[in-house]
């Protein structure tokens, strides 16, 4: 990074110019923030330039424009070094820059490890989550966090009151921070507690989403870099994804600088014996004033002559409405947004897992209902529900094109069915919130057809050597998922379930002639269990129904069991030449 050999901070030698720098970058920071257009989401270039932004205005942002440490890494890299797993055994020795506390380094590497099974696509490297965790907190103050990843001590950004830093009231009644007037960045990766509400993850398990805990921080970290499926191996989705966290170039120079110094080697120290960086973007800058001015402002004119009779005649110049010498805060496109419009939404319905043919906009507009452009307009899921926009989240803030339309990233079903609300909200103004109502119907099927031409007959008391095997489909597409009942009914006018007939067998090995919860595969497929037979023979009638009302009924044909075949008789036997016969006096006699 040979553009920042000039600018290097060192501890104890804080170049003036640089540090002025980088508090204006701090002023015109826009910290993390959503700037999708899209279901891709919309490049960096796109959103608004570091050198416009406001220090004051409320942001939808993870820091709110929070101080960050400026100090840069030494000028050699270190050299590669294994780490250890753990902070209790030996560790690698190498440049003291390069260390990173055990727990800390844990946690990035678990953070990234679970974003490469969630999100692969986004390729975050741990030495990203290592570059930002040191320049939002040096690593959780040097590592100073217990065996779980918790703080020892809070880890709180400035009072967000407007004074050089964005004014964001308490969002939380300072179950974060501990401020109940005004919010305030929490936790190794500075995180401020509306942005926490739907950002944060739990990243140890323990139940809790905590931003003072390393571990549920960095993957929330992970999470937010990663919202829009940008590429971080490459060179724009890389700066896309830093300059979301915080759109400085400054900043972006900085981060970027750490994560190329870990990518060539780091090592594991043990907890709470981190370096700790000593400059931050708000000291030695010449920036908004700590302490009051010597000679504070005249209440009374100079002279001790009492004021002479003012002008009958009204002034030319009208009063003053803020104090001599100060100007005037810029008007920004926000500051003239009166109200929020539906800009032609059509309805919102979906089928489970489906995507919704319809994207929600939303126009702002000034009071006589001119369009406003470049407003952050922030798009909430609210209910019970687990739909999500395109990317898995559940909140997206989008700029307002020219005709002053915010157009929220596609939004898509989950499971859950039945109604949701998308709500749209202006960032960094209070206006009257425009509610979306959405509606996640049940997987459906609208025709079921049966595949394969095997003979569906059997012989009384045996086995159907062909399974029914059937396939859904809903306008002509897919069916897949969709829940299907299948029953042996009596009649085609009485679909009551048949006595006798053939019959499925239950895993005791039963007859069961009602089979629920059946569901057809990705395919759009439904293969059905194996049919029986008892004694009856007929024709008999199977039918099968599926969520949305498709209904197919098929025939079963039992035929007798043939008759055993009889076996032939013994020819009878001859008469004796001689029988004996009882004498009329009871007496047996023999012929001769």
């Amino acid at each position: 990074m040979s553009a920042h050999f000039g600018s290097r901070l060192r501890k104890g030698a804080v170049n003036t110019t640089v540090a002025a720098l980088a508090v204006a970058a701090l002023a015109a920071s826009q910290a993390p923030d959503v700037t999708a257009g899209g279901a891709g989401g919309r490049a960096a270039a796109d959103a608004p330039s570091s050198d416009t932004g406001s220090a004051t205005g409320t942001d939808d942002s993870a820091t709110g424009n929070s101080p960050y440490y400026t100090d840069l890494p030494p000028l050699n890299s270190p050299a590669p070094a294994p780490s250890q797993s753990t902070g209790t055994g030996p560790v690698a020795t190498g440049d003291t820059e390069a260390g990173i506390p055990a727990t800390v380094l844990d946690a990035y590497k678990k953070a990234a490890a679970s974003l490469a099974g969630s999100k692969p696509g986004c390729n975050l490297p741990w030495q990203l989550l290592a570059a930002i965790g040191k320049v939002e907190s040096g690593h959780a103050r040097g590592g100073n966090v217990d065996a779980d990843g918790k703080t020892r001590s809070a880890i709180l950004g400035p009072v967000l009151n407007g004074n050089g830093f964005a004014n964001i009231s308490d969002t939380d009644d300072g179950a974060f921070d501990g401020d109940t007037t005004h919010d305030r960045a929490v936790g190794p990766m500075q995180f401020i507690p509306s942005t926490w509400e739907w950002a944060g993850r739990d990243g140890n398990g323990d139940g809790a989403k905590d931003p003072n805990n390393i571990y549920d921080a960095a993957l929330a970290a992970g999470h937010y870099l990663c919202r829009f499926s940008w590429d971080m191996s490459t060179d724009a989705g890389l700066r896309s994804a830093i300059l979301s966290y915080n759109n400085s170039t400054d900043y972006y120079n900085t981060v970027v600088s750490w994560l190329e110094y870990y990518r060539k080697g780091t090592h594991e120290v043990p907890d709470g014996t981190g370096t700790l960086p000593d400059n931050r973007s708000d000291e030695n800058s010449g920036g908004p004033a700590t302490t009051p001015p010597s000679t504070p402002p005249r209440t009374t004119p100079p002279s001790t002559t009492p004021p002479t009779t003012p002008p009958k005649t009204p002034p030319t110049t009208p009063p003053a409405t803020t104090p001599p010498g100060t100007t005037p805060p810029a008007t920004t496109p926000t500051d003239t947004v009166h109200h929020l419009e539906d800009a032609g939404t059509a309805k919102l319905t979906a089928m489970a897992g489906d995507t919704f043919g319809d994207r929600i906009s939303t126009r702002t507009e000034t009071k006589a209902g001119t369009a406003v452009a470049k407003v952050r307009v922030r798009f909430t899921i609210v209910g019970d529900t687990d739909a999500t926009f395109t990317g898995g989240e559940s909140v997206a803030t989008v700029i307002t094109d020219s005709r002053g339309i915010a157009t929220a990233p596609a939004l898509r079903a989950g499971e859950k069915t039945g109604a949701f609300t998308v709500r749209a909200t202006v960032v960094g103004r209070t206006v009257a919130a425009v509610n979306y109502s959405a509606t996640v119907t049940a997987r459906a099927a609208d025709t079921l057809t049966r595949t394969g031409s095997a003979s569906l007959t059997c012989v009384a008391g045996g086995e159907f050597a062909d399974q029914v095997e059937l396939k859904a489909s809903y306008k002509g597409a897919v069916a897949d998922g969709v829940a299907a009942t299948a029953t042996l009914v009596k009649s085609s006018a009485d679909p009551t379930a048949n006595d006798k007939g053939p019959f499925f067998k239950d895993a005791t090995g039963n007859p069961v002639r009602t089979l629920t919860g059946l569901r057809t595969d990705a395919n759009g497929l439904l293969t059905l269990p194996k049919l029986y037979a008892d004694d009856t023979a007929g024709t008999f009638l199977l039918r099968v129904t599926t969520e949305g009302g498709a209904t197919l009924t098929v025939e079963l044909t039992v035929t007798a069991a043939p008759s055993p075949t009889p076996t032939p008789s013994d020819p009878p036997s001859e008469a004796p030449a001689e029988s004996a016969s009882p004498s009329p006096s009871g007496s047996t006699t023999t012929g001769s």
